[in-house]
C-alpha cells in the first residue's frame, strides 16, 4: 500500500507517460473516428511510441487497451468498429499503462465537436469534482474527506455521484487497497500516509445515480439514460500535500492542481 522513495519513481515515470497518450489524444479529432480506432491508436502509440505496455489488455479477459464510454454510458465501455463518435458527443476514455513493472491509470471525458450546454456544465463539473477530492489529499486526512468533498460539489450543482464503483490503490497490480469512495463523510475511514498511492475517478450522472450493466458483461449505463461523465487521476501521498503523477501538461500551465 505505501510506496517506497525508489516506488515512487517509477510510478512517475509511468504516470508521465500517461500523461502524455492522453496528450497525444487532445491534438485528435475523435469525431468520425470508431472507438476501436481510438482504441489501435492509443495501442500502437503506448507500445510503439513509448515502449510501455497497455495495462488493460488481458485483465480480467479484457482484450482492449481502453474503456470508451460515451455520452450515457457510465464506465467501461468496450470499443468497437461499428461505434462512431459524432459531433456532439461526451466521450470518457479511460486508459491504463505499465512501465517497469509498475501501472498508473488515467481518464478523461472529452467533449466532441459542440456538445450541449448541459453536457458542457455536467463535464466541468465532474473534473471539479475530482479536484476538489484531490484537493483534501495530505498526511493525516482521512478516506471520508475525499468522498465528502466530491460528493458535496457534485450535488450543489443538481448532480449525483455513482456509487457502484470507486478509486483504488494502485501500483505492481492495477487495483491495490485501499478503496476510495467517492461520497462519504470527513473525518471518517482510513487515514492517509506518506507514500501512499491511489486513483481519484468520480463519476458523475446528471440524473439518477443508479446504474446497469448491459449484455455484454461490461458496459455500464445510467439506469435513466441521462448523461455521465468522469475524470481521474493517478495520485500519491507526499509529505505536505499530494502529488498528481499522471498531471498532462495543459493541467500544470492551467494550475489545475
Amino acid at each position: 500500500m505505501v510506496k517506497t522513495a525508489d516506488e515512487l519513481a517509477l510510478m512517475r515515470v509511468s504516470g508521465r507517460l500517461l500523461a502524455s497518450v492522453f496528450e497525444m489524444l487532445d491534438r485528435q479529432a475523435l469525431a468520425g473516428m470508431s472507438t476501436l480506432q481510438i482504441n489501435d491508436l492509443v495501442e500502437r502509440f503506448i507500445t510503439d511510441d513509448l515502449a510501455a505496455r497497455p495495462a488493460s489488455k488481458g485483465q480480467y479477459g479484457f482484450r482492449f487497451v481502453l474503456n470508451c464510454s460515451i455520452n450515457h454510458v457510465v464506465c467501461h465501455g468496450v470499443p468497437s468498429a461499428g461505434e462512431i463518435v459524432r459531433d456532439g458527443d461526451i466521450i470518457n476514455l479511460d486508459i491504463t499503462l505499465e512501465k517497469n513493472g509498475f501501472i498508473a491509470d488515467s481518464s478523461k471525458t472529452y467533449l466532441v465537436g459542440e456538445p450541449s450546454p448541459a453536457a458542457r456544465r455536467l463535464v466541468r463539473v465532474a473534473r471539479e469534482a475530482m479536484w476538489k477530492g484531490i484537493g483534501r489529499v495530505r498526511p493525516g486526512a482521512h478516506l471520508g474527506d475525499i468522498g465528502a468533498a466530491i460528493e458535496r460539489h457534485a450535488r450543489t450543482h443538481g448532480y449525483s455521484v455513482v456509487r457502484d464503483f470507486c478509486g483504488h490503490g494502485i501500483g505492481r497490480d492495477m487495483h491495490e487497497e485501499p478503496q476510495v469512495l467517492h461520497f462519504g463523510r470527513s473525518g471518517t475511514g482510513m487515514r492517509l500516509r506518506e507514500g501512499m498511492v491511489f486513483t481519484i475517478e468520480p463519476m458523475i450522472n446528471q440524473g439518477s445515480r443508479t446504474v446497469a450493466t448491459g449484455d455484454d458483461g461490461w458496459t455500464v449505463v445510467t439506469s435513466d439514460g441521462k448523461l455521465s461523465a468522469q475524470f481521474e487521476h493517478t495520485v500519491a501521498v507526499t509529505h505536505d500535500g499530494v502529488e498528481v503523477l499522471t498531471l498532462r501538461h495543459d493541467e500544470r500551465r492551467a494550475g489545475a492542481a
